[in-house]
């Protein structure tokens, strides 16, 4: 049996470039899309469906007993991932909240997936925009598709015009390294899942920055309903059709 190792959040993996490798992320047998279930724990040790054994949550991190296998019981802290049989269970923390998901290969949401459509790719949806910094100790609430919301330092907005009509995006990351926004637009709910993640460039030391819109990228929602995915601020949801990047999830 494995052990407990630590691997990347699939909800915080950027959407690669090359088309294979974005599909592999997503179609993997524990990629995104095989997540069957999130289980909020408590102290009390608890089957949950899906999961072998019983599990609980002590000090933030995800305890399971009675695993194949396992003679002890087994600790995970946020991050690592216990493989048992075909199933990958992984600890998540929220807020000081645990949870264990369960990866599943046979998840209707992965079996069913057969591809990821996507908006032709258009220079013409590169936009330049001019980064504003936020104020010192100001902050943002970003509300989860669950409801939970929590506060973050805020990182600043990015103004620019899209579609003849001017935005200014709420956007936040690491200025030394990239930084993101949460975008829904014309097409959200008609021609592309309600919402889609848009990684950003740092901008230049003068604020000038890209915004290219062929790298908006779906979310972890769009492949599974167990994922708690950040929704766009309301000043990120556009008016205009944005048809670029991403657009949605092809299912058999």
């Amino acid at each position: 049996m494995t052990s407990p190792v630590s691997t990347p959040d699939a909800a915080a993996v950027e959407a690669p470039s090359a088309t294979d490798q974005r599909w592999a992320v997503v179609s993997a047998p524990h990629g995104t899309a095989a997540l069957r279930h999130t289980h909020w724990l408590d102290a009390e040790p608890r089957a949950y469906d899906g999961a072998p054994g019983l599990w609980r949550g002590e000090d933030g991190r995800v305890v399971g007993t009675g695993l194949p296998g396992e003679a002890s019981e087994v600790t995970l802290s946020a991050g690592e991932h216990l493989d048992v049989g075909a199933l990958r269970l992984k600890a998540i923390n929220r807020g000081g909240a645990p949870a264990l998901r369960v990866f599943d290969p046979e998840a209707p949401g992965r079996t069913s997936l057969r591809g990821i459509l996507s908006f032709p790719e258009d220079d013409a949806w590169a936009v330049a925009g001019v980064f504003h910094p936020a104020a010192e100790g100001q902050s943002i609430v970003i509300e989860s598709v669950d409801g939970y919301e929590r506060e973050e330092p805020a990182v600043g907005t990015i103004a620019l015009e899209v579609g003849g009509e001017a935005v200014e995006l709420t956007v936040w990351g690491d200025l030394d390294d990239e930084l993101e926004a949460v975008i829904a637009d014309g097409t959200s709910n008609v021609d592309a899942y309600r919402f889609r993640f848009l990684p950003i460039d740092v901008p230049a030391a003068d604020g000038t920055v890209t915004v290219d819109f062929n790298r908006a990228y779906l979310p972890p929602c769009a492949f599974s309903d167990h994922y708690v995915c950040p929704l766009p601020p309301l000043n990120n949801r556009l008016a205009v059709r944005v048809e670029a990047g991403e657009r949605i999830a092809d299912r058999a």
